[in-house]
């Protein structure tokens, strides 16, 4: 399953340059988004919270309350939120989340629901983020585990689904999702899992697991976002990346893994260790 799975009526050609459309603008941000990451600090951080911004932006486009009080109360929040983590104030950036997610519903014309929505969304996606990668020892690690996860849930997903085609995933919510691509990228991410393994950076089993729950999260994420422009009328959030949309379409799986990374993180290693959590069983 993934987002890039070609129509059936596309063309040879059509597909081929989709995909080479694809690559190109994968070359170029991933290793953008390693280079943050393995920096950290501020510059992970100010690439997070312009994420979270875009995110927040094409949230409210598509469920039509892209206003400018409710964008700028959002926004304003979601980078006071960004600097409240990078400081370690964490209950001031508890309280910019709440402020934000709340200003901004009570400012949007209509629709409440689904701009508290947007922003709980966003405001995950940041948090989350920052949160995994602050673990000074296995930070980078354990952000560097889950988005290679969403990155080739994506991958195998794409080339299952165009080179085996068959039954559909989720006809109604998402028509081009196929079944072998569900699997293929599932496949594919067990496959990382064990490569980390292998290389010392966790146990076998758990890591597997994780490795498994991790992805599947992230198609789900997926589907959650399609489901979402479905019930908008929406094809794309947006056109700012060449051949995959907007920020929504290609990180609606990142922000459900994230999420996800960072709560179980949190749960065995707390505030300071979500990293280790996550990686160290």
């Amino acid at each position: 399953m993934t987002k890039g799975e070609a129509a059936p009526a596309a063309t040879p050609e059509q597909g081929a340059r989709n995909l080479w459309t694809r690559v190109a603008a994968a070359l170029v941000l991933a290793p953008l988004a390693i280079a943050a990451a393995y920096a950290g600090g501020w510059l992970w951080g100010v690439l997070v919270v312009l994420a979270a911004v875009g995110l927040y932006v094409e949230w409210l486009t598509i469920v039509g309350v892209r206003t400018p009080r409710v964008m700028a109360a959002g926004i304003v929040a979601l980078f006071g939120t960004a600097a409240s983590l990078e400081l370690g104030r964490i209950a001031a950036s508890c309280v910019m989340v709440a402020l934000g997610i709340v200003v901004a519903a009570l400012l949007s014309p209509h629709r409440r629901g689904w701009t508290a929505l947007g922003g709980c969304y966003a405001f995950m996606a940041l948090v989350a983020s920052i949160a995994v990668r602050f673990d000074q020892v296995w930070g980078f690690t354990a952000l560097m585990f889950v988005l290679l996860i969403v990155w080739v849930t994506d991958i195998g997903g794409y080339f299952a689904g165009r080179g085996i085609g068959g039954p559909r995933l989720w006809p109604r919510v998402s028509p081009k999702k196929t079944w072998a691509g569900a699997i293929g990228g599932f496949a594919a991410s067990l496959a990382v899992a064990a490569g980390f393994a292998a290389f010392g950076l966790g146990k076998t089993a758990p890591v597997l697991l994780l490795g498994a729950v991790l992805s599947v999260a992230s198609q789900f994420g997926d589907l959650f976002e399609s489901a979402v422009k479905r019930r908008f009328g929406v094809k794309d959030s947006s056109h700012i990346i060449p051949g995959h949309g907007g920020l929504l379409d290609r990180l609606d799986g990142f922000v459900a893994a994230i999420v996800l990374a960072a709560i179980l993180g949190f749960l065995r290693g707390g505030v300071d260790g979500v990293g280790a959590g996550l990686m160290v069983w």
